[in-house]
């Protein structure tokens, strides 16, 4: 391994290969596919804003959330008040017009989704915040939370009380990554929790209001038997989505093993499609005609939805991309990324075709790119890595 001694503070004692990707990023950084919008700090999550079809609400590092209009490129309306990086949102309450975020310094902040006033601020995890949903219980508004802490927190929106705190008491759940509600299962009084975390099991919750359970799941091929968890993946899962494009609304889901899968409903949340997007894929969205995934490797993949096979990449990001936003009823895609860009990808099947022209002439094509199955086994260091690309200086 050599060493090169540089003039500034960023280049001493670097690695040739340290070298090679800052020089890589520093010439792919101008480029302006996607029609990016630039910010100032890391963009670790992002949602679509309900008042808005053409915009999206940021969870920056920089401690604040940002509604960013893609067609305007307009930046101004900030959601401040966190000491810390935000690394999660959502929208709810009552008449769904308030702003949740959760930080690195442990709590939920809120506001007021049109006058950007704050609200109360939701203390009662250990760690990091990683992930927050809202939903309506027995005619209560409430907010989850899932932390770094391994624990999830179901919180009454209205007095900011903790209604309840899920731990698996069986097999050790790590640091949660995401939640999302079963939009099929859930009722009035009773709702279907899903959650992803830094381990490898997927994990049910029944949740009331006067208690929960964790769900035991079936073993589809073998009649009375069962399984502590839904375990499709081999190691961190970063994301779960329920695919309302589906009729059967089967849960997506998206992982540091490189794969992306659909777990079927009808067959108990066991595999019944999966690509292989290589490297951590850390984002997973499903429209009609296509899967698209996103993550470390820096590319937007697009997948045909019926083959399954890889369509097209769609090149701009020079870091990790950390979520994607489908807008337009599945027309267009939002990309944002530690690179501090947000992108916007069309989905028409001949812009998608002239992208792969594109990167034809440039001597890439689509049957070039490696489709090999990742290593099993192999646990990754992604707490550390999100921890040391958060902490690097923002240029």
């Amino acid at each position: 391994m050599a060493f090169n001694k540089g003039t500034s503070a960023d280049q001493f004692f670097q690695t040739d290969a340290e070298q090679a990707k800052r020089e890589r990023r520093e010439a792919k950084a101008g480029n302006k596919n996607g029609s990016p919008t630039t910010l100032k700090s890391k963009l670790l999550a992002a949602i679509a804003d309900p008042t808005s079809p053409s915009s999206v609400l940021v969870a920056e590092s920089a401690g604040l959330v940002r509604r960013v209009n893609v067609d305007t490129g307009d930046t101004k309306q900030v959601f401040k008040g966190p000491p810390a990086p935000v690394t999660c949102v959502a929208v709810g309450g009552p008449e769904t017009r308030t702003l949740f975020a959760g930080s690195w310094d442990k709590n939920i902040w809120s506001w007021d989704l049109a006058s950007k006033a704050p609200g109360r601020k939701y203390s009662g995890h250990a760690d990091f915040v990683k992930s927050v949903v809202t939903a309506k219980l027995g005619g209560k508004d409430c907010l989850i939370s899932g932390g770094a802490d391994k624990k999830i927190i179901v919180w009454d929106i209205e007095t900011g009380s903790r209604l309840h705190t899920l731990q698996d008491q069986t097999v050790s759940m790590m640091a949660v990554q995401d939640l999302v509600i079963d939009p099929v299962q859930s009722g009035p009084d009773e709702i279907i929790l899903v959650s992803a975390s830094s381990d490898p099991h997927i994990r049910r919750w029944r949740i009331r209001l006067d208690g929960f359970e964790q769900i035991k799941e079936t073993m589809p091929d073998e009649p009375g038997a069962a399984r502590h968890t839904i375990l499709e993946h081999d190691t961190t899962v970063y994301k779960v989505i329920f695919d309302s494009e589906s009729e059967e609304v089967d849960l997506w889901t998206s992982s540091g093993d490189g794969t992306a899968k659909c777990l079927s409903r009808l067959k108990g949340f066991t595999t019944d499609d999966s690509v292989w997007h290589g490297d951590h894929v850390r984002a997973v969205s499903v429209t009609d005609q296509w899967i698209v995934t996103a993550g470390r490797d820096e590319d937007v993949k697009v997948w045909n939805r019926s083959s399954g096979k890889l369509y097209s990449i769609l090149e701009g990001h020079y870091d990790e991309v950390t979520d994607l936003v489908v807008l337009d009823g599945g027309k267009r895609v939002v990309s944002v990324s530690i690179d501090g860009t947000i992108r916007t990808w069309s989905l028409d099947q001949a812009e998608l075709d002239k992208a792969n022209r594109e990167r034809r002439d440039k001597g890439k094509d689509i049957e070039n790119e490696p489709s090999t199955e990742p290593a099993k086994g192999v646990m990754t260091a992604e707490e550390e890595a999100e921890l040391l690309a958060l902490m690097e200086d923002d240029d």
